[in-house]
C-alpha cells in the first residue's frame, strides 16, 4: 500500500513537473506580464498620491505602505515604483532634503549608516527601507 502511494506520488510529481518544464515560456510570459501590470499600477498611485501630497507624505507612505503590507523584494520593487513616481509629482518641501546624504552609486559608510539610523528610527526592519531610503538620496542629488 505504502509502495503504490509513493509511486503514484513520484508519478504525479514528474507529470507536474513535466508540464511546468513544457509550459516555462508561458509561465514567464504570464509572470513578466503581472508584474508589468503591478508596476504601472504602483506607479499610477504614486502619480495620484503626490499630485495632493508633498515629498515628505510620499516617503512616510511608502515607508509605512511598505512596513504594514509586506517586506520582501517585490515590495520594495513595488513601493519603488510608488515612491519615485510621487515624489516626481509632488509639492516641493525645503525641508524634505535636508540632512540626506548625496547619492553615490556605490554607496558609502555615510550612505550606510544614515540609511540604517533613519530606518530604525522608524522601527522598519529590512533592507527594503534602505532600498527606498537611497531613492530620496538619489532624488535629493538630482539637479
Amino acid at each position: 500500500m505504502l509502495k503504490r502511494i509513493l509511486l503514484l506520488l513520484s508519478v504525479s510529481v514528474l507529470l507536474g513537473g513535466g508540464y511546468l518544464w513544457l509550459n516555462r515560456d508561458a509561465f514567464v510570459a504570464e509572470f513578466n506580464r503581472e508584474r508589468a501590470e503591478e508596476g504601472q499600477r504602483f506607479h499610477a498611485l504614486g502619480v495620484e498620491y503626490g499630485r495632493s501630497h508633498d515629498r515628505q507624505a510620499c516617503l512616510d507612505k511608502a515607508l509605512t505602505d511598505f512596513d504594514t503590507q509586506c517586506t520582501g523584494f517585490e515590495c520594495t520593487v513595488r513601493y519603488g515604483r510608488f515612491l519615485k513616481a510621487c515624489l516626481d509629482n509632488a509639492a516641493g518641501d525645503a525641508e524634505f532634503c535636508r540632512e540626506v546624504p548625496e547619492f553615490h552609486a556605490e554607496p558609502t559608510e555615510e550612505d550606510k549608516n544614515w540609511a540604517r539610523e533613519s530606518c530604525w528610527a522608524r522601527d522598519i526592519r529590512g533592507e527594503g527601507c534602505r532600498l527606498l531610503l537611497r531613492q530620496q538620496q538619489q532624488f535629493c542629488s538630482s539637479p
